[in-house]
């Protein structure tokens, strides 16, 4: 019996040596050979910006009005958008993008150009054992998505799997979502996104045949995991409102409209998730939102069983379990906010009895059981840490160690119960991806694979710190920088005397921390003499769970003043200057975007705000959308909570935009975006031309048949950060010129 195969988690290695960080030698001086067009240049100066029609509307909550004359953007047949003035709206905003960046093609197509020879075209993950076969994925000379692959251990012919070239022709959007093979090995569960909204297909292929199955589940969110000895499927499917609050029972061959509901969630705030336990020999049915767990379980032979339910929910209180020779492990904050390890006995499941305290010190971020060991992850001092615990003697910890002072690390794919060798990843911000297989009876370290970079790229040339400025409140933000070692000579061959360009990003929400990782293509600005830096603001838990805690609801703008203070701090230890610092961050970080230059713009050059969750007042007074709320727990009620309603309206950038001068501008949205709505920055990027007193550049680009992550396949994707790095020289007067 082995762990279910998740494909995706096969394909991570690869994701992270294809698009992470590595470096050609370009500089600047290389660049001028780029050159625009005076025709073009002559054209856009002549295109003026789209003004959106300002229609009356206003709300009242808690006794406070507020007019938002750009409400009908917002298409009220959404997820349908078929409102002409809306289309016809976002058509001339993508078409006055397209004429200004125009001249910038050039220079956009050159950046493409040397971000993708940093790529090995023909990649491959390391294969990985799991039962009777070996399990792959790769990428073929200028294809767009991968191949999915396997072939016996005991030796025989390759397997293809699934390849996504093929599913993906003629779609102009195309995601795998969760993928499975049966523990017997012969299916293949599968999900697929066509339209970039997150609404999977599911389908079920027949390895020994290569036929689809008549099955098919539609509109899926989450993992499909097989169960009943791989006769039956549970997946979740989502609700109109797009959430996901069943795990549903599949029986292979019956009709769709006869499957069970094992489990139904009637809060609509909660979301719900299924896996295996480590053996296989239980499923797990978890259900939550931000800040709160419960979970149940049921024998995987016996899907309809009676669950169990280990604790009834408790605001606040988040956990995890898993299962070893029928003793249940938990990962909780009950009693400590960094998290402790516990156990219990199935016939009481409740009584959680600790194994591993919480720590001020070290965060507790999870736990992986295995045969004859466990792995607790966590950080120390926002360091990642990997170590091995005996059953028999928890005391006894066997750090994995690593040879750079800062890095991120984890425990990649590891499929099997009885694994004898952890595979391993890592990566800091001048070393490229790393595949490792970690010997558990020596302790010794095995390289695999380091990522290839055809253009080649050399280490020695690139110097990375980690330190730390003072925010306004006196906390100190720690702050993780890449440059060139020779930096001054390549701005002083640019023309650029004193402190150079720096870009600054960061995310700041959710608990997610942002790792010192790898980028090839971040070598594009780093070769032209930009500092690149990563702000562990508080939102996420880089530093811990009180780190998190303490940049969300009431404590929300730690976040924002966090950025500007890294960013003002860099610029007085002379890493740059002000109006020289760029900035970019998507989703929760485009709303850091849209809050920062309220605040202060002067310190920026120019931002680039990714489907910028902006207009966040009213997404939180929408209980119709997807998320809203399983957001509150996030930001705040403000439908219930007039202190909450009266926070988010002085931060949410949407409402706070006045007329004053705001940096050049890039602003992505999705269409089909289910996260952000394409509305937000719609809205925003309105008001903002309506209002700004400056004539700065301030562009909207919305993919019309994408969603939140942009568009799809490796290079479209790669096109779209030439464009985002192209906008960022062009306005910091670094674009070659004719």
């Amino acid at each position: 019996m082995t762990r279910p195969i998740s494909i995706l988690a096969l394909a991570t290695a690869l994701a992270a040596t294809t698009f992470a960080p590595a470096a050609a030698n370009t500089t600047r001086e290389d660049s001028t050979r780029v050159t625009t067009s005076a025709a073009a240049v002559s054209a856009a100066s002549d295109i003026k910006p789209p003004v959106a029609e300002k229609r009356p509307h206003s709300y009242t909550h808690h006794g406070i009005t507020i007019e938002d004359p750009y409400d009908w953007l917002y298409d009220k047949s959404y997820p349908v958008v078929d409102d002409e003035d809306v289309l016809d709206y976002v058509k001339a905003e993508n078409a006055y993008f397209e004429a200004k960046m125009a001249a910038q093609e050039p220079l956009t197509e050159a950046l493409f150009t040397e971000m993708r020879a940093r790529i090995k075209e023909d990649d491959s993950t390391v294969p990985q054992k799991d039962g009777e076969f070996l399990y792959w994925s790769e990428f073929e000379e200028g294809a767009q998505y991968r191949k999915h692959w396997r072939k016996p251990v005991a030796g025989g012919e390759d397997e293809l799997l699934i390849d996504e070239n093929q599913l993906a022709e003629g779609q102009e959007y195309f995601r795998l979502g969760a993928a499975s093979i049966s523990q017997n090995g012969r299916y293949l569960a599968y999900s697929t996104d066509t339209s970039g909204g997150e609404r999977y297909t599911g389908r079920i292929k027949d390895l020994q045949t290569g036929e689809l199955l008549p099955d098919v589940l539609e509109n899926l969110r989450g993992d499909l995991v097989w169960v009943a000895n791989d006769t039956a499927l549970v997946y979740g499917p989502s609700t109109e409102e797009w959430r996901t609050l069943e795990a549903k029972l599949h029986v292979i061959g019956t009709p769709v409209e006869s499957d069970v509901t094992l489990y139904k969630e009637e809060d609509q705030s909660f979301g719900v998730g299924t896996g295996l336990t480590a053996q296989e020999d239980w499923l797990v049915i978890a259900t939550g939102d931000n800040e709160t767990s419960e979970v149940r379980l049921v024998p995987a032979a016996n899907p309809t069983a009676e669950p169990i339910l280990v604790k009834a929910r408790k605001k606040g209180v988040e956990y995890s379990v898993d299962v070893r020779d029928g003793e249940l492990w938990v990962w909780t904050n009950d009693d400590h906010i960094n998290f402790r390890l516990a156990k219990a006995k199935l016939e009481t499941p409740g009584d959680w009895q600790t194994v591993i305290a919480g720590s001020d010190e070290f965060y507790l971020t999870g736990f992986d059981l295995f045969k004859d060991f466990y792995v607790t992850e966590g950080r120390l001092n926002g360091l990642d840490q990997i170590q091995l615990r005996q059953y028999g003697d928890p005391a006894k910890i066997t750090p994995i160690t690593f040879p750079e002072a800062s890095y991120t690390a984890g425990l990649s794919n590891n499929p099997e119960y009885d694994m004898k060798k952890l595979r391993l990843s890592y990566q800091s911000m001048v070393t490229p991806g790393t595949v490792f297989d970690y010997d558990v009876a020596t302790s010794g370290l095995e390289t695999l694979k380091t990522q290839e970079i055809p253009s080649g790229y050399d280490a020695n040339l690139y110097t990375t710190e980690r330190l730390t400025v003072q925010a306004r409140d006196g906390t100190m933000v720690p702050v993780s920088i890449v440059m060139r070692k020779d930096r001054a000579e390549i701005l002083k061959k640019a023309g650029i005397e004193g402190p150079g360009p720096l870009h600054l990003y960061a995310y700041g929400a959710y608990g997610y921390a942002i790792p010192p990782g790898f980028s090839t293509s971040r070598l594009s600005l780093v070769d032209r003499g930009f500092a690149y830096a990563i702000a562990h603001i508080r939102g996420g838990d880089d530093l811990g769970r009180r780190w998190y805690l303490q940049g969300k609801m009431f404590e929300r703008t730690n976040t924002f003043n966090d950025f500007v203070d890294a960013g003002r701090g860099l610029i007085a230890q002379g890493y740059t200057a002000e109006g020289m610092v760029t900035a970019s961050g998507g989703s929760a970080g485009g709303e850091l975007m849209g809050a920062i230059i309220n605040q202060d713009p002067a310190q920026y050059g120019a931002i680039v705000a990714h489907v910028p969750f902006v207009d966040v007042l009213n997404t939180m007074l929408n209980e119709k959308l997807p998320l809203t709320p399983g957001e509150w727990q996030e930001w705040g009620n403000p439908i219930t909570d007039k202190a909450a309603f009266a926070y988010m309206l002085s931060y949410s950038p949407y409402d706070q935009v006045v007329a004053k001068d705001y940096p050049p501008m890039l602003v992505t949205a999705g269409l089909n975006d289910p996260r952000v709505t394409y509305w937000e920055p719609a809205k925003w990027v309105a008001k903002l031309r309506d209002v700004k007193t400056d004539d700065n550049l301030l562009l909207m680009k919305t993919n019309m048949g994408a969603g939140h992550g942009g568009q799809s396949g490796r290079w479209n994707s790669l096109k779209e950060t030439a464009e985002e790095f192209a906008f960022i020289l062009w306005q910091m007067g670094m674009a070659p010129k004719e």
